[in-house]
C-alpha cells in the first residue's frame, strides 16, 4: 500500500482529500502546516507528497526547498495544490523540484489521476534501466508519453560504418549520440606508443557516445565498428531536450554513467592484478556474455589483436594462452573462430 502525505491547512479540503485517497486504497498521513509537513515527510518518507502553497508557518515553497536539501526526501514525488494558475507561479514550483500542479478547485478524479501518474513514473525511476530502445521508452514515458517518444524517433538518420571504420575519435567534441541498429562497436583508448586498450563493447540495441555530452567535455575514447554496422544518429539537441525535460530522466542517465564507471573500475582492477590466464579468460567470457549469451553454438570471431586489447596484454601472449586453453579443452578454435566449450570453468578460472 502506497503512503501519501497531505500538507493542507484547510481542514475541510484536507479531510475530503484524505477520505478520497483512503477509499482508493492509499495509506494517508496529514499535516496542517508546512513545518509539521516537513517533519512528517522526514519521519515517514512517504511515496508521494501533496502540498498546498499558501499556508501559515511555512508555505509550500519553503516545504519543497527543505525537502530537496535532504537526500532522504529529495526524490519523493511532489505535487502542489494551488489556487493560483499563473505561469510564473508554476515555473517557480517546477524550478524548486515539483513534479506536478493541481489547481483548486479540483475533483477527486483529477487528484487520483495526478497521483497515479506520478507514482507510476516514480516506479520507472526506481527500476534498473533496460538496454536499447526499451530503456529509452521508459525514459521518454517520464518526459511526456508517446507523443514525445514518436517525435524523438521520427526522421532519425542512419549511417553505415564498414568494419574497422572510425565512428568518433578521442579529443573530438560530441555532437550526437548513437544507437546500434545492427552490428558491433568497440570503444578504446590509445597511449603515446599507439597501444590500444578496449574500454567498452556494444551490441545491437545499445546506446553509446553520450557520456561526453553529459560531462560537457570532449570524447575521452575513440569508437570503431568491429563489423559492418548500422547506427542511428541522435543529434545533441534532441539529447539535451531529452535529459533536460525532466529531472527523473537525468537521474536515469546518471545511473547509466555510474554503471559505466563501475565497469571501468573492475576492468582496471582485472588488468592490474589478474594473471595472464585470468585476463584472457575474463576477456573471452566478457565477449561471449555481450554477444553470444543464450547461444551455445556462438563463435567468437574477434581478431587476436582486439582480444589482446580487451585483456590488456600482448597479442603473442593471447595466442599462447588460447593454445593452452584449447589443450585443456576449455575452448576450441576452428578457422580462427573461438568456441567456448566449458563456460563455467573458464569463468571461474583461478587467478
Amino acid at each position: 500500500m502506497k503512503t501519501i502525505l497531505l500538507i493542507e491547512d484547510n481542514t475541510d479540503i484536507r479531510e475530503n482529500m484524505e477520505e478520497i485517497l483512503e477509499l482508493s486504497n492509499y495509506k494517508v498521513i496529514t499535516a496542517a502546516d508546512g513545518k509539521d509537513g516537513v517533519a512528517m515527510a522526514v519521519q515517514h518518507k512517504p511515496d508521494l507528497i501533496v502540498c498546498d502553497i499558501m499556508m501559515p508557518v511555512l508555505d509550500g515553497y519553503g516545504v519543497i526547498h527543505m525537502l530537496q536539501k535532504n537526500e532522504d526526501t529529495a526524490n519523493i514525488p511532489f505535487i502542489f495544490l494551488t489556487a493560483k494558475a499563473e505561469r510564473a507561479e508554476i515555473r517557480k514550483g517546477m524550478e524548486l523540484g515539483a513534479d506536478d500542479y493541481i489547481t483548486k478547485p479540483f475533483n477527486g478524479t483529477e487528484l487520483l489521476n495526478a497521483i497515479e501518474a506520478r507514482l507510476k513514473k516514480a516506479e520507472v525511476v526506481k527500476r534498473e534501466i533496460a538496454a536499447g530502445m526499451q530503456g529509452i521508452d521508459e525514459l521518454m514515458e517520464t518526459t511526456g508519453g508517446r507523443e514525445a517518444l514518436t517525435n524523438f524517433r521520427k526522421d532519425r538518420s542512419t549511417t553505415v560504418f564498414k568494419k574497422k571504420q572510425a565512428i568518433y575519435s578521442e579529443g573530438n567534441h560530441p555532437y550526437r549520440m548513437y544507437y546500434i541498429e545492427k552490428g558491433k562497436v568497440k570503444t578504446y583508448k590509445t597511449n603515446d606508443d599507439g597501444k590500444e586498450l578496449v574500454t567498452g563493447l556494444y551490441n545491437e540495441g545499445d546506446f553509446f557516445g553520450f557520456i561526453a555530452m553529459l560531462e560537457g567535455t570532449t570524447y575521452k575514447e575513440s569508437a570503431e565498428a568491429l563489423e559492418e554496422t548500422e547506427l542511428a544518429v541522435i543529434p545533441r539537441e534532441d539529447f539535451d531536450n531529452l535529459i533536460n525535460n525532466n529531472r527523473h530522466v537525468m537521474q536515469k542517465f546518471i545511473q547509466l554513467l555510474a554503471n559505466n564507471v563501475t565497469e571501468k573500475e573492475q576492468q582496471l582492477l582485472n588488468i592490474a592484478y589478474n594473471s595472464l590466464r585470468k585476463k584472457v579468460a575474463d576477456a573471452l567470457i566478457s565477449i561471449y556474455t555481450k554477444y553470444g549469451a543464450g547461444n551455445p553454438g556462438y563463435s567468437i570471431d574477434i581478431s587476436r589483436e582486439n582480444l589482446a586489447n580487451i585483456a590488456g596484454t600482448a597479442k603473442e601472449s593471447v595466442i599462447r594462452t588460447l593454445s593452452d586453453f584449447k589443450d585443456e579443452q576449455l575452448i576450441d578454435i576452428r578457422q580462427g573462430d573461438i568456441y567456448i566449450l566449458n563456460e563455467r570453468k573458464l569463468a571461474n578460472l583461478l587467478n
